[in-house]
């Protein structure tokens, strides 16, 4: 059933990804280019506005000090949930596309800058180094994992309903605060669980998305890197304090 493209694979001098690949393997790495590509410059994006929130003090004061700018941090950190929408629908359409996840970055790097802005720099560095690494070391054994065959299309479920889990635990820590033991038990859960979400959307890239829908494969990688550093650095700043 797969000898046929895996022996075309072979004699093009690109090997396959994994051993049921059904279509060209320079068609797939073209795609997983262009994703990463993407997911570079959002991260790229990211660093550079969170940075200007960090450095420029007045604007995190503003979001502190003043009511209007409590009101706007709310909606800053519901913006990039409702801008997921649209973005969702047209994931497939240029350049509309593109356009919907410059504004989700940009909004969703705002908000990690005003998180970031009060915490120490030692526990954002630590959390930048240790979320690179992962990501990195992650994204390399799923790609050794897919060549010998591996799937993991079965955490799906269980990802599904950990991050349920972890949403009724954060509403908990809201209006019933447990104390910074607690805190630090959320934070590493989360970043356990998000560490599964690199894995398995990894191996989605790899596999299942197809080639049209490179915003979406992008949309998904950065979330879970972002929401594996908030989580880090939510562990982190909970063990300094």
């Amino acid at each position: 059933m797969w000898s046929q493209p895996f022996r075309k694979d072979e004699e093009s001098g690109s090997r396959p990804l994994y051993p049921m690949m059904l279509e060209s393997a320079e068609l797939r790495w073209a795609f997983i280019r262009k994703v990463y590509s993407i997911l570079t410059m959002q991260l790229v994006l990211t660093v550079a506005v969170a940075a200007v929130v960090v450095a420029y003090h007045p604007i995190s004061q503003f979001f502190v000090t003043t009511t209007p700018g409590l009101v706007l941090y709310i909606v800053l950190i519901i913006l990039p949930f409702i801008i997921l929408c649209p973005l969702y629908y047209y994931h497939q359409r240029h350049p509309v596309n593109m356009l919907l996840l410059g504004l989700f970055t940009v909004t969703l790097a705002f908000a990690v800058g005003l998180t970031c802005a009060f915490t120490s720099g030692k526990v954002i560095l630590e959390s930048v180094i240790l979320t690179s690494v992962v990501v990195v070391s992650l994204t390399l054994y799923t790609f050794w994992a897919a060549r010998r065959g591996y799937d993991f299309s079965f955490l799906g479920p269980f990802l599904f309903g950990a991050i349920l889990v972890l949403m009724v635990f954060a509403l908990i820590q809201i209006f019933f605060p447990l104390g910074k033991l607690s805190v630090m038990i959320y934070g590493a859960l989360a970043s356990i669980i998000f560490c599964g979400y690199i894995i398995y959307d990894t191996d989605n890239l790899i596999k299942r998305f197809s080639y049209d829908e490179y915003v979406w494969a992008a949309v998904s990688l950065y979330l879970d890197i972002i929401n594996l550093f908030l989580s880090l650095l939510t562990l982190f700043r909970a063990a300094d304090s």
